[in-house]
């Protein structure tokens, strides 16, 4: 069971706020719902019924100890696919899980991928969203603006060790 006032997160949708427990009317049934603020720059609402989350993958924010863990993660070489197809059917599994370390993994995967070659545009996206969802949580746990936690990110970026692009 969620508390009112507790800090979660919605796989797809990143750090949220449980504002309040609302029942509502569907299909002549009464039901109860959490609501959720999404704690993103667009503070989007969630009804997500009160029996459907743990099935959703809403789970606690990281504690704050787990945080350079995550960060080391970001440093270490990826293992990306080289099918595209495949990347992406990976990827889509890894944001439905709503993991912080499966998002900083489709980070650490995009990010050395776009050093040797262009990303599609839906990559492109991909990566933007993953990295977006992870500085929000790491802002909210830390405490900190998000562009101290960007700049965190991309202080761990910065440190993997790069790969050698082949010169033509």
């Amino acid at each position: 069971m969620l508390a009112v006032g507790k800090k979660v997160s919605y796989p797809c949708h990143g750090p949220c706020l449980v504002s309040s427990i609302v029942d509502k009317t569907v299909d002549k049934k009464s039901m109860t719902f959490y609501q959720l603020l999404v704690l993103s720059d667009r503070g989007e609402k969630l009804f997500v019924p009160m029996d459907k989350v743990t099935t959703i993958g809403i789970r606690p924010l990281l504690q704050q100890l787990e945080i350079p863990k995550l960060l080391d993660q970001l440093k270490r070489p990826s293992t990306a696919s080289t099918d595209r197809k495949q990347r992406v059917r990976d990827n889509l599994k890894l944001f439905l899980t709503g993991s912080a370390f499966d998002l900083a993994e489709i980070v650490e995967t995009l990010t050395e991928l776009i050093e040797t070659k262009p990303l599609s545009f839906s990559e492109r996206g991909t990566l933007e969203r993953a990295k977006r969802l992870l500085i929000c949580e790491i802002s909210e746990v830390t405490g900190t603006t998000k562009q101290e936690a960007e700049a965190q990110v991309d202080l761990a970026l910065i440190a993997r060790p790069r790969t050698m692009a082949c010169a033509v």
